[in-house]
């Protein structure tokens, strides 16, 4: 499994754009996901571009929920894509105008093989879990109903070992001790907490960071 950030507050690469806001790019058994499309959809495609991505190559675009440094990006990344993708919301996102398929989600499922949705939790957001030799990859837009949620949800699917994206005010910085990946990016406000109890299991985010796992 290869991630990819192509949005974020920051960025490792001189040529992209940081802004406000998260997107993140899996590639993943033959299936390219994107994971939200961030605050500006120039500056998202913009970045694509430069890293070699094509939003026609997308055979899934999940959305975490609808703030605007998560959806800013939507419409031109679904105009890019030409339809070919299907398209995953949570449950209270509407008015989305789009050709193929759209999903909305308010429970947990799998969205195709080894890859799954939280559906949406506290009416705010969903996240998405990626199966990788039986543990899961947990991606996260801001983390809104807290991790714990997430981790309870897709624990039917697997354990989780990895988590990339942003986890907000999130406190509870003990959840993270088992994990083998810490990648927290955007709205994460502890970043360097996380970094110094952690060290060996910390990546710092950014656009043009690249994980594999």
């Amino acid at each position: 499994m290869k991630l990819t950030i192509v949005y974020d507050n920051t960025t490792t690469d001189s040529n992209l754009i940081a802004h406000w806001g998260f997107s993140c790019f899996i590639e993943y058994n033959g299936k390219n996901i994107l994971f939200d499309t961030g605050g500006n959809g120039r500056f998202l495609i913009h970045n694509l571009k430069h890293l070699n991505i094509s939003p026609e190559s997308m055979d899934h675009i999940v959305v975490s929920h609808p703030h605007f440094d998560h959806i800013g990006g939507l419409s031109e990344i679904l105009n890019a894509n030409r339809g070919k993708a299907s398209l995953h919301l949570p449950k209270n996102f509407r008015g989305v105008k789009f050709d193929n398929k759209i999903f909305y989600y308010d429970a947990p499922a799998e969205i195709d093989k080894g890859i799954y949705v939280s559906g949406e939790i506290d009416n705010i957001e969903q996240a998405l879990a990626i199966k990788e030799n039986g543990n899961l990859v947990l991606v996260v837009g801001c983390s809104h109903p807290g991790i714990r949620s997430f981790f309870k949800v897709f624990k039917k699917y697997g354990q989780i070992n990895s988590i990339i994206g942003g986890l907000h005010d999130f406190k509870e910085i003990e959840l993270l001790k088992d994990l083998e990946t810490i990648c927290p990016t955007h709205c994460t406000k502890f970043k360097n907490e996380i970094s110094r109890l952690y060290p060996e299991k910390y990546i710092e985010g950014g656009a043009g960071t690249i994980i594999k796992l």
